[in-house]
């Protein structure tokens, strides 16, 4: 990275500074994930170069022979991942995925029922200030009080009640594995049609060790980068009558040129989750959350459905006398990044909410299982029941940073032996 050293060190400075965060903290966000050093050289190609637009020997720009290969490559590759009849990957990010879907399927002004933001939702779910939820009648679906399950009485109370167009199911922030066929049941009864937005799990589904939407959803939208552990971006798979409509809606109906060094690195990211050992990484997620959850429990802390079946976990962070925003800033004063979260029937504003959220991920692509979970929660519920002891935090600091020594972050041959030269 000699080049952008020499030309931009303000820049390069602010990538030293994120290297040794990366290096020396635990990445507990749920979205976010370690890609392979393959992945980020794909990213960093001269592929950038190439402008695109439209799809594989349909270009409007010449010279594209060699992109439509990567691109051809990430599309049968995703097929073959999730067994689906069509893949398009273009869209720029998942909400732009959904976007896209909603253009193929709807009209504006047509209503749709989504899982509420305040619930587990997405902004992309009919959130008032969002895209979608001022181009369409949204309405939403939320969580039992009881148990903060999904409410499938409320769900098909409300379809057919409102007659939707689309039903869209899928979460951000819903720790328990979601059931989507009782979903498709209640879109056939309605005469809807089915969107999943599988941007969290969609990894775990790849890997077999979630329920797969693919036989019963009409489209489905995931992200690349969470759980899949790829670049950033987004994709769409659909039955293979909606690939006109999709394709449509992504080119020319949300976006122009599509970024092919991204394509590239998809292209990478659907081959590395192929290999066998990515059911292992995946089932490896799942359990850390699981031990991760149960020491959280017997530590006093409140958990939203009372556990996890997937990667993430969503606390109530009031239940241990603290808000999402103290618990994220005591946290983070040990090394260990996580972000505050609204929690169904929250009674606290958006901006310092009751809960926060965990996710597995980052530390399973790193390396780290079961007993370094158990010993993560304990760091944490330590750290959660004593936010103003500094001796404390300090002492857990050093036991993360201890920890980060021995399980780096993933670079699989990228040389980053000059960068950390910077830190010295």
């Amino acid at each position: 990275m000699n080049y952008l050293k020499q030309q931009d060190p303000k820049l390069w400075a602010a990538v030293v500074g994120e290297l040794q965060r990366q290096l020396d903290r635990l990445a507990m966000i749920a979205s976010e994930n370690y890609t392979s050093g393959a992945v980020m050289q794909a990213c960093g190609t001269l592929l950038t170069n190439k402008y695109a637009e439209g799809y594989p020997g349909k270009r409007y720009y010449g010279g594209c022979e060699f992109v439509d290969v990567a691109e051809d490559l990430a599309i049968q590759r995703a097929k073959e991942l999730f067994g689906a009849e069509h893949a398009n990957v273009q869209p720029h990010s998942g909400a732009q995925a959904n976007m896209a879907v909603y253009l193929a399927a709807l009209k504006p002004g047509d209503p749709v029922l989504g899982m509420s933001l305040t619930h587990g939702g997405h902004l992309t779910h009919g959130m008032h200030l969002n895209l979608s939820g001022i181009l369409y009648d949204f309405h939403n679906y939320g969580v039992r009080c009881e148990d903060q399950r999904i409410d499938f009485d409320e769900v098909a109370s409300l379809a057919r009640k409102h007659k939707p167009k689309l039903i869209v199911a899928g979460a951000s922030a819903y720790p328990r594995e979601i059931p989507h066929g009782r979903f498709a049941e209640i879109a056939e009864e309605v005469g809807a049609k089915l969107l999943v937005d599988m941007a969290h799990y969609g990894g775990l589904v790849a890997a077999g060790v979630h329920d797969d939407p693919l036989p019963v959803a009409d489209y489905v939208t995931a992200t690349t980068h969470k759980t899949l552990r790829g670049p950033r971006g987004g994709i769409i798979l659909c039955k293979a009558k909606y690939r006109k409509d999709v394709d449509r809606a992504v080119f020319p109906g949300t976006q122009g040129g599509p970024l092919m060094h991204v394509i590239a690195g998809k292209a990478v990211c659907f081959r590395e989750a192929l290999e066998p050992d990515y059911k292992k990484y995946a089932q490896q997620v799942i359990d850390n959350a699981k031990v991760l959850a149960d020491v959280f429990l017997s530590g006093g802390l409140r958990l939203i459905t009372g556990g996890t079946d997937n990667h993430l976990i969503l606390a109530d962070a009031t239940s241990i006398g603290l808000t999402g925003m103290s618990a994220t800033a005591a946290l983070e004063s040990c090394g260990v990044t996580i972000n505050k979260n609204v929690i169904p029937f929250d009674t606290r504003k958006p901006v310092d909410p009751s809960g926060i959220r965990f996710g597995t991920p980052a530390l399973t692509t790193r390396g780290m299982g079961c007993d370094e979970m158990r010993s993560i929660g304990t760091w944490i519920i330590e750290a959660l029941k004593s936010p103003d002891d500094e001796a404390l935090l300090q002492r857990i600091r050093g036991q993360v940073s201890e920890l980060c020594g021995q399980f780096p972050i993933p670079v699989n041959g990228v040389d980053i032996v000059p960068i950390q030269g910077a830190l010295q």
